[in-house]
């Protein structure tokens, strides 16, 4: 089985869980290719893989452009095979159903503009990354977490993401079985 993970990150968190999702299914000793969507919304062609996943990172209600491109170009390609959205946000790593309602909005907006509907789709929850930000971002996001329950400090970065279940989620969506996962990754 062949995997594809194409991404779209702001601040580079969305990378990172690429790169540790892949880690799990190499692990399982299934070859998988992680890329940023890039240029050029041809490449790589997903059509030789099994499965492909797409994820990318919300901004202000809306995901990269260039993963948007990538989806909407290869759109009949990833309906007709094993395809798997990881949408990141901070929304998603709070209980608000008003945060959860966008989340459902922002989705339903992603597939109609990309024509592309997953398979499934998994809400991680991001990162807040104060020393990659200007100061005006530093403050709007530390606003942004207190209104979410979210004490946080400037000087530091905050992860968010439940790791288990993006492991499980990505083993569960190619089939590979999660407990000899956590045994080997324990």
């Amino acid at each position: 089985m062949r995997i594809l993970m194409i991404y779209g990150t702001t601040e580079g968190h969305t990378r990172e869980l690429c790169n540790f999702a892949a880690s799990r299914l190499r692990e399982r000793d299934l070859p998988t290719t992680v890329e940023e969507a890039g240029h050029d919304p041809h490449h790589p062609d997903p059509s030789p893989y099994d499965v492909v996943f797409l994820a990318a990172s919300l901004h202000v209600g809306r995901y990269q452009p260039r993963l948007m491109e990538y989806a909407r170009t290869h759109h009949a390609t990833l309906n007709k095979i094993r395809s798997a959205f990881i949408s990141v946000s901070l929304s998603a790593a709070g209980e608000n159903p008003h945060d959860w309602e966008g989340l459902e909005q922002c989705l339903a907006r992603f597939e109609h503009e990309t024509l592309w509907t997953p398979s499934a789709v998994h809400h991680a929850a991001g990162a807040i990354r104060y020393s990659q930000y200007d100061f005006f971002k530093r403050l709007a996001m530390k606003h942004i977490a207190a209104k979410r329950g979210q004490r946080t400090v400037l000087s530091r970065d905050y992860d968010l993401t439940d790791y288990d279940a993006l492991s499980r989620f990505v083993l569960d969506f190619v089939g590979a079985p999660a407990a000899a996962a956590d045994a080997k990754a324990g």
